[in-house]
């Protein structure tokens, strides 16, 4: 997920490390409790393997005497950042990885986007008949507030639910091809004696 999200943020721009965490924190913030002491180790991993590099950027961005190091992507980067986005299957359907997955569809194609989408309500919609069954299970040992969470919780994925079903018919709706009219219905047309076709009234 770490991995994802550094090469999908260093393919916009070249970044220090301090603004790379600013901006992995914007993005992992809502999804995962985001380590700083997790990023250099993954800087270094995707360094030694190639994917990035790291240049000193000189007297110019000196903070307190310490110069930064401005990462940037490579091309092997793009290819294995290409190759992270086109991974669709049952990890990225998961709630920490959909939540990074989803910051970076702008980035995905379209197929692969409808694949996590529809992944994701269907592993929700498992989770949602499995709380329900609990509760029905359950309700007449619970006492009101256990109930009362255990409902919140429903209902949060009910209505998770009914947004990826939304988001669902967008992307389909989208990847539709445009119709076109039928020879019937297209407007006839003459052709002048020099040859030139006009459309006829």
């Amino acid at each position: 997920m770490l991995e994802l999200a550094v090469l999908g943020l260093l393919s916009e721009s070249p970044m220090h490390g301090y603004e790379l965490r600013k901006r992995l924190s914007a993005v992992l913030g809502a999804f995962h409790r985001f380590s700083y002491g997790s990023l250099y180790p993954c800087l270094r991993k995707l360094q030694a393997e190639g994917y990035v590099t790291a240049d000193d950027a000189g007297a110019a961005s000196r903070i307190g005497g310490r110069s930064r190091v401005v990462y940037t992507l490579t091309a092997e980067g793009k290819e294995r950042l290409a190759e992270l986005l086109g991974e669709g299957g049952p990890a990225s359907w998961e709630d920490e990885m959909f939540g990074v997955r989803f910051a970076f569809f702008g980035k995905t194609d379209a197929d692969v986007r409808l694949r996590i989408l529809e992944g994701r309500r269907s592993r929700l919609e498992e989770r949602r008949e499995k709380v329900r069954s609990a509760l029905a299970r359950t309700r007449e040992r619970l006492d009101s507030y256990t109930l009362e969470l255990q409902r919140h919780g429903l209902e949060s994925v009910e209505r998770e639910v009914r947004w990826l079903t939304e988001l669902i018919e967008t992307e389909r709706a989208q990847a539709r091809p445009t119709a076109t009219a039928p020879p019937s219905e297209q407007a006839p047309t003459t052709q002048d004696p020099d040859g030139e076709v006009r459309e006829a009234r």
